[in-house]
Protein backbone atom coordinates (compact mmCIF):
# COMPACT_ATOMS: atom_id res chain seq x y z
CA UNK A 1 0.00 0.00 0.00
CA UNK A 2 1.46 3.26 -1.44
CA UNK A 3 -1.07 5.90 -1.97
CA UNK A 4 -4.51 6.36 -0.24
CA UNK A 5 -7.02 9.03 -1.19
CA UNK A 6 -9.79 9.65 1.87
CA UNK A 7 -12.62 11.76 0.48
CA UNK A 8 -15.65 12.84 2.39
CA UNK A 9 -16.45 15.25 5.01
CA UNK A 10 -19.01 18.00 6.18
CA UNK A 11 -19.42 17.19 9.40
CA UNK A 12 -17.57 15.38 12.14
CA UNK A 13 -19.40 12.46 11.94
CA UNK A 14 -17.71 11.89 8.81
CA UNK A 15 -14.28 13.68 9.55
CA UNK A 16 -13.39 11.85 12.74
CA UNK A 17 -14.02 8.52 11.40
CA UNK A 18 -11.47 9.54 8.21
CA UNK A 19 -8.80 10.87 10.24
CA UNK A 20 -9.30 7.12 12.55
CA UNK A 21 -8.33 4.88 9.36
CA UNK A 22 -5.94 7.66 8.15
CA UNK A 23 -4.17 6.96 11.31
CA UNK A 24 -4.49 3.34 11.16
CA UNK A 25 -3.37 3.26 8.15
CA UNK A 26 -0.06 4.73 8.87
CA UNK A 27 0.56 3.17 12.15
CA UNK A 28 0.31 -0.28 9.99
CA UNK A 29 2.53 1.22 6.97
CA UNK A 30 4.62 4.22 7.88
CA UNK A 31 5.71 4.81 4.67
CA UNK A 32 2.07 5.28 2.78
CA UNK A 33 0.92 8.55 1.61
CA UNK A 34 -2.44 9.81 2.20
CA UNK A 35 -4.46 12.40 0.93
CA UNK A 36 -7.69 14.10 1.88
CA UNK A 37 -10.15 15.10 -0.86
CA UNK A 38 -12.71 17.41 1.13
CA UNK A 39 -15.14 20.03 0.34
CA UNK A 40 -14.02 23.97 -0.08
CA UNK A 41 -15.31 26.01 3.47
CA UNK A 42 -16.44 22.55 5.30
CA UNK A 43 -14.83 22.11 8.57
CA UNK A 44 -12.85 19.29 7.03
CA UNK A 45 -10.62 21.87 5.30
CA UNK A 46 -9.30 22.63 9.00
CA UNK A 47 -9.46 19.46 10.91
CA UNK A 48 -7.54 17.44 8.92
CA UNK A 49 -4.41 19.23 8.54
CA UNK A 50 -4.70 19.75 12.21
CA UNK A 51 -4.33 15.73 12.31
CA UNK A 52 -1.39 16.17 10.11
CA UNK A 53 -2.90 15.13 6.68
CA UNK A 54 -2.60 17.30 3.15
CA UNK A 55 -6.44 17.64 1.72
CA UNK A 56 -7.49 19.14 -1.61
CA UNK A 57 -11.07 21.10 -1.15
CA UNK A 58 -13.22 20.86 -4.21
CA UNK A 59 -15.80 23.68 -4.82
CA UNK A 60 -19.00 21.44 -4.47
CA UNK A 61 -22.19 21.86 -2.38
CA UNK A 62 -25.38 20.13 -1.88
CA UNK A 63 -28.88 20.68 -3.52
CA UNK A 64 -31.35 23.47 -2.73
CA UNK A 65 -34.59 21.57 -2.50
CA UNK A 66 -36.04 24.34 -1.51
CA UNK A 67 -35.56 26.67 -4.61
CA UNK A 68 -34.30 24.75 -7.57
CA UNK A 69 -33.12 27.54 -9.14
CA UNK A 70 -30.58 28.30 -6.82
CA UNK A 71 -29.21 24.50 -8.27
CA UNK A 72 -27.28 26.07 -10.98
CA UNK A 73 -24.05 27.22 -9.58
CA UNK A 74 -24.32 24.15 -7.45
CA UNK A 75 -24.39 22.17 -11.23
CA UNK A 76 -21.43 24.13 -12.47
CA UNK A 77 -19.56 23.63 -9.47
CA UNK A 78 -20.35 19.92 -9.60
CA UNK A 79 -18.63 19.85 -12.77
CA UNK A 80 -15.37 22.08 -11.92
CA UNK A 81 -15.55 19.18 -8.78
CA UNK A 82 -15.70 16.48 -10.95
CA UNK A 83 -12.51 18.07 -13.52
CA UNK A 84 -10.54 18.89 -10.44
CA UNK A 85 -11.17 15.41 -8.54
CA UNK A 86 -10.10 13.72 -11.88
CA UNK A 87 -6.73 15.79 -12.11
CA UNK A 88 -6.74 14.65 -8.34
CA UNK A 89 -6.70 11.42 -9.07
CA UNK A 90 -4.15 11.28 -11.93
CA UNK A 91 -1.24 13.67 -9.77
CA UNK A 92 -1.62 11.25 -6.79
CA UNK A 93 -2.14 7.87 -8.49
CA UNK A 94 -3.58 6.26 -5.56
CA UNK A 95 -3.74 2.76 -4.98
CA UNK A 96 -7.30 3.11 -3.53
CA UNK A 97 -10.00 5.83 -2.82
CA UNK A 98 -11.72 5.71 0.24
CA UNK A 99 -15.31 7.35 1.01
CA UNK A 100 -16.44 8.04 4.03
CA UNK A 101 -19.75 9.91 2.96
CA UNK A 102 -20.41 14.02 1.90
CA UNK A 103 -19.77 15.52 -0.66
CA UNK A 104 -17.15 15.59 -1.81
CA UNK A 105 -16.85 11.13 -1.75
CA UNK A 106 -18.93 11.54 -5.35
CA UNK A 107 -16.82 13.08 -7.35
CA UNK A 108 -13.76 11.24 -6.25
CA UNK A 109 -14.93 7.70 -5.89
CA UNK A 110 -16.68 8.54 -9.59
CA UNK A 111 -13.28 9.02 -11.24
CA UNK A 112 -11.11 6.75 -9.44
CA UNK A 113 -13.31 4.11 -10.36
CA UNK A 114 -13.29 5.34 -14.01
CA UNK A 115 -9.96 5.25 -13.50
CA UNK A 116 -9.83 1.77 -12.84
CA UNK A 117 -8.32 2.29 -9.03
CA UNK A 118 -10.50 0.22 -6.32
CA UNK A 119 -12.57 1.44 -4.43
CA UNK A 120 -14.54 1.21 -0.68
CA UNK A 121 -16.83 3.29 1.41
CA UNK A 122 -17.73 3.54 5.08
CA UNK A 123 -21.45 4.26 5.92
CA UNK A 124 -22.11 5.50 9.41
CA UNK A 125 -25.74 5.80 9.46
CA UNK A 126 -28.20 3.23 9.85
CA UNK A 127 -29.92 4.73 7.27
CA UNK A 128 -27.56 5.52 4.42
CA UNK A 129 -26.85 8.20 2.65
CA UNK A 130 -27.75 9.89 -1.16
CA UNK A 131 -24.06 9.88 -1.84
CA UNK A 132 -22.94 6.38 -0.77
CA UNK A 133 -26.22 4.45 -2.24
CA UNK A 134 -25.45 6.13 -5.28
CA UNK A 135 -21.79 4.91 -5.36
CA UNK A 136 -22.67 1.19 -4.04
CA UNK A 137 -22.88 -0.69 -7.18
CA UNK A 138 -19.28 0.11 -8.15
CA UNK A 139 -17.53 -0.36 -5.30
CA UNK A 140 -15.09 -3.08 -4.13
CA UNK A 141 -16.52 -3.02 -0.33
CA UNK A 142 -19.01 -1.15 2.02
CA UNK A 143 -18.44 -1.45 5.76
CA UNK A 144 -21.01 -0.36 7.63
CA UNK A 145 -21.86 0.42 10.95
CA UNK A 146 -25.43 -1.64 11.50
CA UNK A 147 -26.74 -5.27 10.38
CA UNK A 148 -29.94 -5.29 8.07
CA UNK A 149 -27.95 -3.10 5.45
CA UNK A 150 -28.84 -5.48 2.52
CA UNK A 151 -32.37 -3.33 2.01
CA UNK A 152 -29.62 -0.60 0.88
CA UNK A 153 -26.49 -2.18 -0.52
CA UNK A 154 -25.47 -5.35 -2.47
CA UNK A 155 -25.10 -8.22 0.06
CA UNK A 156 -22.09 -9.50 -1.22
CA UNK A 157 -20.11 -6.41 -0.56
CA UNK A 158 -21.09 -5.87 3.06
CA UNK A 159 -18.60 -6.16 5.87
CA UNK A 160 -19.95 -5.02 9.24
CA UNK A 161 -17.38 -3.32 10.97
CA UNK A 162 -18.70 -0.48 13.57
CA UNK A 163 -17.32 3.06 13.38
CA UNK A 164 -14.13 4.24 13.74
CA UNK A 165 -13.92 6.41 17.12
CA UNK A 166 -11.11 8.64 17.86
CA UNK A 167 -8.16 7.12 19.64
CA UNK A 168 -8.14 8.82 22.45
CA UNK A 169 -11.76 7.35 23.35
CA UNK A 170 -11.13 3.87 22.44
CA UNK A 171 -7.78 3.61 24.50
CA UNK A 172 -8.99 5.55 27.69
CA UNK A 173 -6.83 5.86 30.76
CA UNK A 174 -8.39 8.72 33.05
CA UNK A 175 -9.96 8.74 36.44
CA UNK A 176 -13.22 10.35 37.39
CA UNK A 177 -11.67 12.76 39.58
CA UNK A 178 -9.04 13.65 36.66
CA UNK A 179 -11.39 14.30 34.31
CA UNK A 180 -14.02 16.93 37.47
CA UNK A 181 -10.38 18.23 37.88
CA UNK A 182 -9.97 19.35 34.18
CA UNK A 183 -13.08 21.04 33.85
CA UNK A 184 -12.26 23.07 37.18
CA UNK A 185 -15.63 21.27 38.52
CA UNK A 186 -16.05 20.80 42.58
CA UNK A 187 -14.35 17.66 43.47
CA UNK A 188 -17.72 16.32 45.31
CA UNK A 189 -19.86 16.36 41.79
CA UNK A 190 -22.35 13.56 41.93
CA UNK A 191 -24.31 14.29 39.10
CA UNK A 192 -22.51 15.15 35.69
CA UNK A 193 -24.69 16.09 32.84
CA UNK A 194 -22.76 16.10 29.18
CA UNK A 195 -24.41 18.21 26.86
CA UNK A 196 -23.32 17.76 22.85
CA UNK A 197 -24.80 19.88 20.40
CA UNK A 198 -22.38 18.06 17.74
CA UNK A 199 -19.61 19.71 15.97
CA UNK A 200 -21.66 22.42 14.73
CA UNK A 201 -23.65 23.44 17.84
CA UNK A 202 -27.27 22.43 17.82
CA UNK A 203 -29.60 25.47 18.70
CA UNK A 204 -32.71 23.46 19.93
CA UNK A 205 -30.66 21.58 22.80
CA UNK A 206 -29.06 24.52 23.81
CA UNK A 207 -32.07 26.79 23.79
CA UNK A 208 -33.27 23.44 26.24
CA UNK A 209 -30.29 24.14 28.21
CA UNK A 210 -30.17 27.80 28.67
CA UNK A 211 -34.09 27.47 29.52
CA UNK A 212 -33.66 25.67 32.29
CA UNK A 213 -30.54 26.70 34.04
CA UNK A 214 -32.13 27.52 37.18
CA UNK A 215 -33.87 24.13 37.28
CA UNK A 216 -30.44 22.35 36.83
CA UNK A 217 -29.06 24.30 40.00
CA UNK A 218 -31.89 23.73 42.03
CA UNK A 219 -31.39 19.97 41.42
CA UNK A 220 -27.88 19.82 42.10
CA UNK A 221 -27.12 18.92 38.42
CA UNK A 222 -23.57 20.21 37.72
CA UNK A 223 -23.00 20.71 33.65
CA UNK A 224 -20.46 20.48 31.10
CA UNK A 225 -21.96 22.27 28.16
CA UNK A 226 -20.67 22.14 24.70
CA UNK A 227 -22.25 24.72 22.38
CA UNK A 228 -21.06 25.22 19.14
CA UNK A 229 -19.46 28.65 18.20
CA UNK A 230 -22.78 29.91 17.40
CA UNK A 231 -23.98 29.68 20.49
CA UNK A 232 -21.03 30.36 22.84
CA UNK A 233 -21.65 34.06 23.66
CA UNK A 234 -25.51 33.37 24.40
CA UNK A 235 -24.74 30.60 26.30
CA UNK A 236 -21.55 32.11 28.61
CA UNK A 237 -24.36 35.28 29.09
CA UNK A 238 -27.16 32.96 30.52
CA UNK A 239 -24.45 31.11 33.01
CA UNK A 240 -23.94 33.88 34.17
CA UNK A 241 -27.09 34.81 35.48
CA UNK A 242 -26.97 31.09 36.97
CA UNK A 243 -23.85 31.67 39.57
CA UNK A 244 -25.07 29.25 41.39
CA UNK A 245 -24.64 26.69 39.08
CA UNK A 246 -21.39 24.69 38.79
CA UNK A 247 -20.96 24.75 34.92
CA UNK A 248 -18.44 24.43 32.14
CA UNK A 249 -19.41 26.02 29.03
CA UNK A 250 -17.42 25.83 25.95
CA UNK A 251 -17.90 25.88 22.12
CA UNK A 252 -15.98 23.00 21.46
CA UNK A 253 -14.49 19.87 23.98
CA UNK A 254 -11.17 18.93 22.70
CA UNK A 255 -10.79 16.02 25.30
CA UNK A 256 -13.62 14.40 24.81
CA UNK A 257 -12.21 11.64 26.92
CA UNK A 258 -12.12 13.40 30.08
CA UNK A 259 -15.63 14.54 28.91
CA UNK A 260 -17.25 10.71 28.48
CA UNK A 261 -15.21 10.46 31.94
CA UNK A 262 -16.70 12.17 34.07
CA UNK A 263 -20.69 12.21 32.77
CA UNK A 264 -23.52 10.67 34.34
CA UNK A 265 -25.44 10.49 31.47
CA UNK A 266 -24.94 12.98 28.06
CA UNK A 267 -27.32 14.80 26.07
CA UNK A 268 -26.80 14.33 22.20
CA UNK A 269 -27.86 14.53 19.00
CA UNK A 270 -27.65 11.16 17.17
CA UNK A 271 -25.25 11.28 14.43
CA UNK A 272 -23.58 8.20 13.84
CA UNK A 273 -20.22 9.41 15.73
CA UNK A 274 -21.90 10.18 18.58
CA UNK A 275 -23.91 6.94 18.76
CA UNK A 276 -20.61 4.94 18.33
CA UNK A 277 -18.84 6.79 21.32
CA UNK A 278 -21.44 6.45 23.50
CA UNK A 279 -21.88 3.09 22.67
CA UNK A 280 -18.24 1.97 23.20
CA UNK A 281 -17.74 3.50 26.34
CA UNK A 282 -20.95 2.39 28.14
CA UNK A 283 -22.93 5.74 28.76
CA UNK A 284 -26.18 6.77 29.22
CA UNK A 285 -27.76 9.05 27.05
CA UNK A 286 -30.94 11.23 26.00
CA UNK A 287 -30.71 11.32 22.19
CA UNK A 288 -32.47 14.24 20.43
CA UNK A 289 -31.89 13.72 16.74
CA UNK A 290 -31.55 16.66 14.42
CA UNK A 291 -34.60 17.33 12.02
CA UNK A 292 -32.59 18.60 9.16
CA UNK A 293 -30.78 15.81 7.89
CA UNK A 294 -31.16 13.97 4.93
CA UNK A 295 -33.67 11.26 5.17
CA UNK A 296 -33.89 11.75 8.36
CA UNK A 297 -31.10 9.47 9.07
CA UNK A 298 -30.50 10.51 13.03
CA UNK A 299 -34.33 9.76 14.25
CA UNK A 300 -33.79 6.14 13.02
CA UNK A 301 -29.96 5.85 14.31
CA UNK A 302 -31.61 7.23 17.55
CA UNK A 303 -34.52 4.50 17.22
CA UNK A 304 -31.79 1.77 16.78
CA UNK A 305 -30.51 2.01 20.40
CA UNK A 306 -34.10 3.02 22.48
CA UNK A 307 -35.47 0.33 21.09
CA UNK A 308 -32.75 -1.85 22.79
CA UNK A 309 -33.10 0.05 26.32
CA UNK A 310 -29.87 1.79 25.52
CA UNK A 311 -30.73 5.27 25.26
CA UNK A 312 -33.93 7.47 25.39
CA UNK A 313 -34.93 9.16 22.78
CA UNK A 314 -36.76 12.62 22.86
CA UNK A 315 -37.77 14.57 19.27
CA UNK A 316 -36.29 17.84 18.23
CA UNK A 317 -39.93 19.64 18.72
CA UNK A 318 -40.22 18.19 22.19
CA UNK A 319 -36.85 19.47 23.85
CA UNK A 320 -37.58 22.26 25.06
CA UNK A 321 -40.64 20.73 27.25
CA UNK A 322 -39.45 17.56 28.20
CA UNK A 323 -35.46 17.45 27.65
CA UNK A 324 -33.80 18.78 30.87
CA UNK A 325 -36.45 17.66 33.27
CA UNK A 326 -36.09 13.97 31.55
CA UNK A 327 -32.33 14.20 32.29
CA UNK A 328 -32.85 15.81 36.26
CA UNK A 329 -35.19 12.90 36.63
CA UNK A 330 -32.32 10.38 35.78
CA UNK A 331 -30.09 11.22 37.25
CA UNK A 332 -32.07 10.52 40.31
CA UNK A 333 -31.94 7.39 39.30
CA UNK A 334 -28.72 5.71 38.81
CA UNK A 335 -29.58 2.01 38.66
CA UNK A 336 -31.34 2.57 35.50
CA UNK A 337 -28.14 4.95 34.16
CA UNK A 338 -26.04 1.96 34.49
CA UNK A 339 -28.60 -0.57 33.03
CA UNK A 340 -28.82 1.95 29.90
CA UNK A 341 -25.55 2.04 29.52
CA UNK A 342 -24.43 -1.53 29.73
CA UNK A 343 -27.16 -1.86 26.97
CA UNK A 344 -25.53 0.40 25.26
CA UNK A 345 -22.12 -1.21 25.06
CA UNK A 346 -23.60 -4.25 23.66
CA UNK A 347 -24.57 -2.91 20.45
CA UNK A 348 -20.10 -1.62 20.49
CA UNK A 349 -17.91 -2.78 17.98
CA UNK A 350 -14.48 -2.22 19.31
CA UNK A 351 -11.45 -1.86 16.97
CA UNK A 352 -13.37 -0.35 14.19
CA UNK A 353 -10.86 1.27 12.40
CA UNK A 354 -8.78 -1.76 12.32
CA UNK A 355 -11.37 -3.87 10.85
CA UNK A 356 -12.03 -1.53 8.20
CA UNK A 357 -8.11 -1.33 6.99
CA UNK A 358 -8.47 -5.03 7.27
CA UNK A 359 -11.02 -4.83 3.91
CA UNK A 360 -8.46 -2.31 2.25
CA UNK A 361 -5.80 -4.80 2.30
CA UNK A 362 -8.72 -7.64 1.31
CA UNK A 363 -9.00 -5.37 -1.76
CA UNK A 364 -5.55 -4.59 -2.26
CA UNK A 365 -4.90 -8.26 -2.15
CA UNK A 366 -2.86 -7.28 1.01
CA UNK A 367 -1.81 -10.52 3.61
CA UNK A 368 -1.01 -8.57 6.42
Amino acid sequence: MKRVIISGGGTGGHIFPAIAIADTIKRKYPDVQILFVGAEGRMEMDRVPRAGYEIVGLPIKGLNRKNPLKNIPVAVNLVKSLILAKRTIKRFNPDIAIGVGGYASAPVLKEAQKAGIPTLIQEQNSYPGVTNKLLAKHVNKICVAYPDMEQFFPKEKIILTGNPIRKDLEHMNVTKEEAIYHFRLPSQSDKILLVLGGSLGARTINESVKSHLIDLAEAGVTLIWQTGKSYIDEARDAIDRVPQLHCHVTDFIERMDYAYVAADLVISRAGALSISEICLLRKPAILVPSPNVAEDHQTKNAKALSMRGAADLITDAEANEKLIPEAIEALDRPKQLEDMGNAAGKLATPNAAEHIVRQVEIVLGLNS
